[in-house]
């Protein structure tokens, strides 16, 4: 299986990278400057098209949440007019299709798992940009799956454990928000199911492989609290100080962008077809690693 992935230097793009050459899969990313997303989509077009591959995983977006309300043109260019340009090439050329949407597609009022037939009711720029992308992929191909994910993670990137990490190391005390309630995902995880897919769709699944899928690690849901918590708990001996976490409400933390107060993924669908990921909290070890041997 021969694979491009769109995105280079993003979390999960790096860990595609590296899990892809763990299972011996012909994987090669391509970054901005090959394939930019923000640009025209017949660009992004002829770029898929020139490619020689059986399938695709369009592994970056435009991910800033707070920044699409006020740069929503630049959100609706990445992470809807851009997937499905992606998805109109794929089908020309036969390729099949890995796309990574959000959570953050849903409102956030339930208090069950957001089943992946549940109506979507994006409260910000970025979960409407994002929801958009989903309808025009699925649209464009019939050989495509959507993957929506969760707070996603890993040791070097960007994200909520390595911000807490460097906030602990200068401070003994955080306000962390508790009302907002998810499941973490590590990179290296969904990586694996992102693999897995592309897989359904080339082999002999076909198109019975494509639609959406919730994928997350498994495990309890839990606040971003209660996460900083188990973060500075597994944290505690490299740390120089103990640092206490203060549960506050978004009220407390007010954001440009609204997000949904509870983004719990149902994963059955993807479960029953390939196996329960392991639990999030095996992730956090995997990143902690990682970040442990980013500072020697």
């Amino acid at each position: 299986m021969k694979i491009a992935i769109i995105g280079q230097s993003g979390q999960l793009a790096r860990a595609l990278i590296r899990e892809a050459a763990t299972q011996n899969i012909n994987a090669k990313s391509y970054n901005r400057h090959q394939c930019d997303l923000s640009s025209a989509p017949n660009l992004i077009e002829d770029f898929i098209s020139r490619l020689d591959v059986d399938a695709v995983i369009l592994a970056a977006a435009y991910t800033a949440v707070d920044a699409a309300e006020d740069d929503y043109q630049t959100a609706l260019a990445v992470n809807a007019r851009a997937p499905k340009a992606v998805a109109k090439a794929c089908a020309q050329r036969g390729f099949a299709l890995v796309h990574i949407s959000t959570d953050y597609v849903f409102k956030g009022r339930s208090r069950t798992p957001y089943l992946v037939t549940a109506p979507t009711d994006p409260v910000n720029a970025y979960g409407r940009t994002k929801r958009m992308g989903e309808s025009a992929v699925l649209e464009a191909h019939d050989r495509a799956a959507i993957l929506r994910t969760s707070w996603v993670f890993d040791g070097s990137g960007k994200n909520f454990m390595t911000t807490m990490l460097r906030l602990g190391a200068k401070r003994a005390a955080l306000s962390v928000v508790d009302d907002q309630i998810g499941r973490p995902t590590y990179a290296g995880h969904l990586a694996q199911a992102c693999l897995t897919i592309a897989a359904a769709l080339c082999g002999k699944y076909g198109a019975q492989a494509s639609g959406l899928y919730h994928v997350t690690n498994s495990g309890e849901a839990i606040s971003w609290a209660k996460f900083a918590a188990a973060i500075f708990a597994r944290a505690e001996n490299d740390l120089a100080q103990t640092v206490k976490v203060t549960p506050i409400t978004s009220a407390d933390y007010p954001t440009p962008a609204e997000r949904p107060g509870y983004s719990v993924l149902d994963l059955s669908r993807f479960e029953s077809l390939h196996g329960t990921l392991p639990h999030w909290r095996e992730g956090l070890e995997l990143a902690y690693r990682e970040w442990v041997d980013n500072k020697t």
